[in-house]
């Protein structure tokens, strides 16, 4: 079976644990040899940032360390038994930013990313050289080899000047305080899918949508041209899961992002938002998974309740089991 997930960071990265439960791997390191299944990420990229001349991906590494075992479980991101010294000699020089840590061991996975790419290295390949270390047992495709920036128009606090930033500026600094104006992920018109990428969802037996930010992450993949047609277009129910429960989102501040596109904070809206392929014109949707007590009415979509915390890896698992349910998948048990 062939399964693909479009994920953004810590909340895709659990969900890929439950579904490599769910499909007999173990949830952290490679599948057991000799699977008839395949996983399959297609990973956000345009929260990546270029910082102290270094690239950083934050979601493809949060997929990459969690699922090969060298997540710090606490925080979601960066490196278990991370140290700081590098952190600490910038901040001694007053080198700007100063808002977004890197820590030692994570610096040493940026390095090897920025020298390959100013090698002339591609980052779908670059990032399958990665894995080579972790071996995540999982397929991690960006969406795209182009460079995809999420800027945020706000009024500067202190200021009230109005200006961009990155996503992160906006996320890690700001924390979000400031009302997102509008949100765009500069680039996107002109780039194109990454390397098998289209291949993936058009051969999936079924597509999940993780619980992911829906407008930074799930929405950033969408934004390259392509890829809403590609999941429109594929012959595998397309189901999508919930980030949002009890009118609240479940992890991080995307509650901001969905009132900077105009939609309220509900599992119903982000339903609706996504649309279903049979209604709409620009749906993707064939499933909509719910938080057990949640309703969501989101017409042409077949929408269930079903417990949605991801409290361990075996609530996580399923959760995938009641999406491969809603779409009519076996998974062979």
């Amino acid at each position: 079976m062939k399964v693909a997930v479009v994920v953004g960071g810590v909340g895709g990265a659990r969900f890929l644990l439950g579904v490599k439960k769910l499909l007999g791997f173990d949830p952290v390191g490679p599948g057991p040899v000799g699977s008839p299944h395949e996983i399959t990420a297609v990973v956000n990229t345009a929260d990546d940032i270029w910082l102290h001349g270094l690239r950083v991906c934050p979601d493809l590494d949060t997929c990459m360390y969690t699922l090969g075992g060298g997540i710090d479980t606490e925080r979601g991101w960066g490196r278990t038994d991370e140290t700081w010294a590098v952190k600490d000699e910038l901040a001694a020089y007053g080198a700007d930013p100063d808002w977004f840590g890197l820590g030692d061991k994570d610096i040493a996975t940026h390095l090897v990313r920025t020298r390959m790419m100013r090698a002339g290295y591609e980052l779908s390949d670059i990032t399958a050289a990665l894995c080579d270390r972790w071996k995540p047992g999982v397929r991690l495709l960006p969406m795209t080899d182009d460079r995809v920036e999420t800027h945020v128009v706000i009024d500067e606090p202190g200021t009230g000047e109005r200006k961009a930033v990155h996503f992160q500026e906006w996320w890690v600094r700001y924390r979000a305080e400031p009302r997102a104006r509008s949100i765009v992920a500069v680039g996107a018109d002109e780039a194109t899918p990454g390397p098998g990428v289209v291949e993936a969802i058009s051969e999936a037996d079924i597509v999940l949508l993780a619980p992911s930010n829906p407008v930074v992450s799930i929405g950033s993949v969408l934004s390259v041209p392509g890829l809403r047609t590609a999941l429109r277009k594929t012959e595998a129910p397309v189901v999508g899961i919930s980030p949002i429960i009890n009118d609240a989102p479940v992890r991080g501040m995307a509650d901001a992002c969905l009132s900077a596109i105009g939609l309220d904070v509900s599992a119903e809206a982000v339903g609706r938002h996504y649309g279903s392929r049979g209604c709409s014109d620009n749906g993707i949707l064939d499933g909509w998974l719910v938080h057990s007590g949640d309703t969501a009415d989101v017409p042409g979509v077949l929408v269930r309740a079903v417990p949605l915390l991801m409290s361990d890896v075996d609530a996580t698992a399923a959760m995938a089991r009641a999406a491969f349910d809603l779409g009519g998948i076996s998974t062979g048990e």
